[in-house]
C-alpha cells in the first residue's frame, strides 16, 4: 500500500484525505493544528508546519512516503514540490512551483516571456514603492506576493493610500514582499476555475464566471464562481494556448492548477493567477457535479505516480456542463457573535446541494472583506442561467446570517 503525505487537514482539505483513503492509499497528515477536522480521517497525524520545508522533508524521509499532496493550499504547494524533488518523488519542478506561487515572480515570468501582463513590480518596503509609484498609472492593485483569497489586497486610487495599503499587504505576506500592478478594467466576467496537466500537457479544464458583492468593502473580492462560462469561447481558446505554453516553459508535469484570468477592454486575455494546486472554495467539487470529472482523485494519483484514466475526455480539453452551478462564500454583513443562520424554505429545497462549514454558535465573525471572513461554503444548483444569476444577485433574500 502506497503512503501519501497530505500537507494540511483543514475543512476543505478533508475531501482529498477521504479521496486518498477511498482509492486505497495509506494517508498521513501534517500541519500545526491538531484540531483540524481532516486529521481524524487519516491513518496518522504529525504536528509539523506545512510551510517548514526542512521539517516536512525530514518527516517524509522518516516515513518513507510515496507521494506528497498540497491540496488547495498555496503556502504548502512549494513545500510539496521541494520535498518531492529532494526525494525523487513525482512532482513538477520546485523552482517552477515557486514562480507560480509568488505574484512578483509570476509577473516577472509573464513579462519576460511575452505574455499579456499589466505593468507590475515587487517591493519589500514602503520606501522602495514610494520611489517608483509615480511611474504607475492609477488605479493600481497592492497585493502580498504570497497570499490567496484576496487577503491583504487593496485597490489604490491615490498615492496617499500607499503606506496603509503596503502595511496591510505585508501583514498577510509570509515573505514580507508585496506587488504593485496597474489595474485592468475588465469586460464581462472574470474567468475562474481549475485545470490539469499530465506529463506537462494540458488535458482538462473547467472554467466559469467569478462573481462579487458590490456592497462588500472590497468589491473585487470574489464571493464565488458559477458555471457554465458565459463569454465568447474565443477567450477560452486563447487561455488554453497561454496555459499550455506556460506548462512547457516551466517544465510542469502532472499537476492541478487554479486559474484566474481577465479579459481587458483591449480584448486581450490576461492571466492573473495560476496556482500550482487545486482551487479552494469547493471548486473541484462543483466541477465533479457539473462534468463528472473527479479532479481530486487525479491529484492524489499524480502524487503517487499512478496512472490517471483520461478516457472519459475523448481527447477533449473541456466537457459540456450538465446544468447550472455555483459555489458561494457564506458570510455576514455585520461583525459580531454568530447566533444562527436562517434559510428561506424554497432555497434549501430547490437550490442548496451542500453547505460545508465548521461554524458554531458563539463564534466571532467579521463583516465580509475577503476569504478570511468566509464562514462556510454553499454548492448551489439552478434550473437555468437566468435563475442562477438572479439567485446569486439576491441571495440575501434567501439566507440570513444572524449575529449579536
Amino acid at each position: 500500500m502506497k503512503k501519501i503525505l497530505m500537507l494540511g487537514g483543514s475543512l476543505y482539505q478533508t475531501y482529498a484525505i477521504k479521496e486518498a483513503k477511498r482509492l486505497g492509499y495509506y494517508v498521513i497528515t501534517c500541519d500545526y493544528l491538531p484540531t483540524n477536522p481532516g486529521h481524524k480521517y487519516a491513518d496518522e497525524y504529525y504536528n509539523v508546519s506545512t510551510i517548514d520545508k526542512e521539517a516536512v522533508l525530514k518527516l517524509a524521509m522518516e516515513l518513507k512516503v510515496d507521494g506528497v499532496v498540497a491540496y488547495a493550499s498555496d503556502p504548502a504547494a512549494p513545500t510539496a514540490a521541494y520535498v518531492c524533488e529532494k526525494l525523487g518523488l513525482p512532482t513538477s519542478p520546485y523552482q517552477s512551483v515557486e514562480i507560480l506561487s509568488n505574484k512578483d515572480k509570476f509577473r516577472d515570468f509573464l513579462q519576460k516571456n511575452g505574455f499579456n501582463c499589466p505593468k507590475a513590480m515587487g517591493f519589500t518596503t514602503y520606501e522602495e514603492a514610494l520611489a517608483h509609484i509615480d511611474g504607475f498609472q492609477m488605479p493600481v492593485m497592492v497585493k502580498p506576493v504570497d497570499s490567496s483569497g484576496s487577503k491583504g489586497i487593496n485597490k489604490m486610487t491615490d498615492k496617499s493610500q500607499l503606506k496603509d495599503f503596503v502595511e496591510d499587504a505585508l501583514k498577510y505576506s509570509r515573505g514580507k514582499r508585496f506587488l504593485i500592478e496597474e489595474f485592468i478594467v475588465k469586460k464581462g466576467h472574470q474567468i475562474s476555475g481549475d485545470a490539469f496537466s499530465v506529463d506537462g500537457k494540458l488535458v482538462f479544464h473547467c472554467l466559469g464566471n467569478e462573481f462579487y458583492d458590490p456592497n462588500c468593502d472590497k468589491d473585487f473580492a470574489p464571493l464565488g464562481e458559477c458555471w457554465p462560462f458565459q463569454m465568447e469561447h474565443k477567450y477560452i481558446e486563447d487561455l488554453e494556448g497561454q496555459l499550455q505554453r506556460i506548462m512547457k516553459l516551466l517544465n510542469m508535469k502532472s499537476n492541478a492548477y487554479n486559474v484566474e484570468a481577465i479579459v481587458g477592454e483591449d480584448d486581450k486575455v490576461y492571466l492573473l493567477e495560476l496556482g500550482a494546486r487545486s482551487g479552494g472554495s469547493l471548486i473541484p467539487q462543483v466541477i465533479e457535479y457539473a462534468t463528472g470529472i473527479n479532479m481530486v482523485a487525479w491529484v492524489v494519483q499524480a502524487a503517487a505516480g499512478d496512472s490517471i484514466d483520461l478516457s472519459v475526455l475523448n481527447d477533449n480539453l473541456e466537457l459540456p456542463i450538465k446544468g447550472f452551478w455555483s459555489n458561494y462564500m457564506v458570510h455576514s454583513n455585520e461583525t459580531g457573535i454568530f447566533k444562527s443562520i436562517e434559510f428561506e424554505k424554497k432555497f434549501e429545497k430547490k437550490y442548496l446541494v451542500d453547505f460545508v462549514h465548521d461554524l458554531h454558535v458563539g463564534d466571532e465573525i467579521h463583516r465580509f472583506r475577503d476569504a478570511q471572513d468566509c464562514i462556510g461554503e454553499f454548492i448551489l444548483k439552478y434550473e437555468n442561467m437566468d435563475e442562477m444569476f438572479d439567485v446569486i444577485s439576491k441571495i440575501e433574500k434567501f439566507v440570513n446570517v444572524v449575529v449579536e
